[in-house]
């Protein structure tokens, strides 16, 4: 039996409509981008900016945001009360706002900003309100991934169901009342000192400048213009489907060539692809995972590459912490390999080499100054750039992306295989295990691998795996976005499922949706992870074992140093 369709009217014209959970969704359906500061699909509707109000048959006024289309329903998008109720709202948000538009790191990047734009606010007609006059909040700065400024949030709450819906960690929420409402962590503590886990995905959906990723792009400047430094940079898989977005080209195309030749123009002595490290992740992970699993230790075995979770499980259920693996993240694998590595060749020249990331993640900045992460004496990896800073040095540098001429990396370190690439999307790691767990090298049982359950951008994955001894059944969980990683870890407590392996990664997606990405909602995630399965499909190596370098790394530079350098202990495993 067919359902009878369901009509509604937009500006005269009927609509059809099914399962839209709002009003809103249905006149987007239509081409009509009614404006918002405060929805996110993907986020609880909160419905406090009300500039998605429309106007019904009867000349009521509602939020689109929070109501749900009726068959019937008439409603009209841009009337002259409309139009007059934005603009008033917008000239109450600016009346109390800090206007430093053109040295705000959100200046062109802005909802509020377009906005303003969009509705041709050229005037204030409130007096600027005495707290935005007196603009007296302390900018936070504590936090080595982002940087908090009160005196820009408008209260739209996004920042705040993001860390508490979808990460589960709670680092901020409203304090005060009325007039005194501001958004800030308990006690208007310094973010450092809270359970933030450092993902940034707050930063990523606020519409302002109040929170921001902190810039490194001047630390990096320095090094490349010092004489005796050797700029060494790595780039993250995920990096090279979202740069391009940033530059006027197709959503999700693989630009690495690209950025390589922007890199070079921008000085960088060398550039890597985190891959490569991806690979050796790859192998020492299986290695302790198949050790795990033969001496009957405690499992699940949880992946480390993320360390936004690594600080979760710190901060929540550091009883899971002895089950996190010791493996460094293929970040720092690479930082203290490449030191390593050009010991002799700097001695020799008298340099230093500088490692530069550049990485969807914010959290890898707080990542890279962990303690745990100094060889030496010296850190690892010295600077993190997210894919948004490597876009604005370019930018800065007058360097026309699309017009580049493609350049190759440079060589050993940018020698990789699908499997390392897989790194960027959520499931992955755990692709790139299982091809490695799993002994028949072929590239037809490599893509069959796809369909036992690890793809796709689901929260939460669940599947089974039987391995080729005919006795042993893997049971195996992938997991994004931390809120859905407590969800498995209580699910796990109740006796209501045991895993053998377990993938998880902070941001909702993986690193294709990392915060420090150019912003975009799970469709874009997507187009970005078929653009990463493309490509690990065209290589000629899929499989870890395969990468012809690390033979030579491991009777070379690794040789007797294996622990030193790739794996950690972090010090709740003592």
């Amino acid at each position: 039996m067919t359902k009878t369709q369901k009509y509604m009217k937009i500006n005269g014209e009927q609509v059809p409509f099914t399962d839209e959970k709002n009003i809103l969704s249905v006149v987007r359906k239509v081409g009509i981008d009614l404006p918002t500061l405060c929805y996110y699909s993907e986020l609880s509707v909160y419905g406090s900016c009300r500039m998605c109000m429309v106007e019904d048959q009867k000349g009521n006024i509602i939020t689109s945001c929070s109501t749900p289309p009726k068959n019937g329903m008439e409603i009209r998008t841009n009337t002259p009360r409309l139009k007059q109720y934005r603009k008033t709202i917008l000239r109450l948000y600016l009346a109390s706002h800090c206007r430093e538009c053109t040295t705000c790191p959100k200046n062109t990047s802005c909802k509020l900003q377009d906005l303003a734009i969009r509705y041709g606010i050229d005037k204030i007609k409130f007096d600027k309100t005495e707290k935005a006059y007196k603009n007296n909040y302390k900018i936070d700065n504590s936090s080595m991934a982002i940087t908090r400024n009160p005196n820009k949030c408008i209260q739209c709450g996004d920042c705040v169901r993001m860390c508490n819906e979808t990460q589960n960690v709670g680092a901020i929420d409203f304090a005060l009342r009325g007039y005194e409402l501001k958004v800030c962590p308990a006690f208007d503590m310094p973010l450092a000192e809270t359970e933030c886990v450092n993902c940034g995905q707050c930063a990523a959906v606020c519409p302002t400048g109040a929170i921001t990723i902190k810039n490194d792009v001047p630390a990096v400047w320095k090094a490349i213009f010092d004489d005796k430094k050797r700029v060494v940079a790595q780039v993250a898989p995920a990096v090279r489907v979202a740069l391009g977005e940033e530059f006027g080209l197709e959503d999700g195309e693989n630009v690495m060539p690209l950025i390589v030749a922007a890199m070079r123009k921008l000085g960088f002595d060398e550039v890597y692809d985190t891959s490569f490290t991806a690979d050796l992740t790859v192998i020492e992970e299986t290695n302790e995972f198949l050790n795990k699993l033969e001496q009957g230790d405690k499992l699940p075995l949880f992946t480390s590459c993320c360390p936004a979770w690594v600080k979760y499980a710190e901060e929540k259920h550091p009883e899971l912490m002895p089950q996190v693996s010791t493996c460094k993240s293929p970040q720092q694998m690479f930082g203290s390999l490449i030191k390593a590595y050009d010991k002799e060749k700097n001695e020799k020249d008298g340099k230093e080499t500088v490692v530069v990331s550049i990485m969807p993640c914010t959290a890898k900045k707080a990542e890279a100054s962990r303690d745990e992460f100094i060889t030496g004496g010296n850190h690892d990896v010295d600077i993190v750039l997210t894919t948004n800073g490597l876009a604005d040095m370019i930018y800065e540098s007058g360097i026309v992306f699309k017009e580049l001429e493609p350049e190759a990396l440079d060589m050993p370190f940018g020698m990789y295989t699908g499997a390392g690439l897989l790194f960027g999307v959520t499931g992955g790691v755990t692709e790139a295990v299982i091809r490695k767990v799993i002994k028949d090298k072929s590239h037809t049982n490599i893509n069959n691998i796809k369909f036992c359950g690890v793809r796709g951008m689901n929260g939460i994955k669940e599947f089974e795996l039987p391995l080729e001894d005919g006795n042993t059944v893997l049971k195996i969980a992938v997991v994004s976005g931390l809120g859905n990683a407590e969800k498995l870890i209580e699910k796990m407590n109740a006796g209501e499922a045991f895993y053998h392996f377990i993938e998880v990664m902070a941001c909702p997606g993986g690193c294709v949706g990392g915060a420090g990405q150019p912003f975009g909602l799970m469709d874009k995630k997507k187009l970005r992870a078929d653009t990463i399965y493309a490509s690990d499909k065209q290589t000629q190596m899929r499989h870890s074992d395969e990468n012809p370098i690390l033979p030579t790394l491991y009777n070379g530079v690794l040789k007797g140093r294996t622990h030193e350098l790739l794996h950690v202990h972090y010090p709740v495993h003592e």
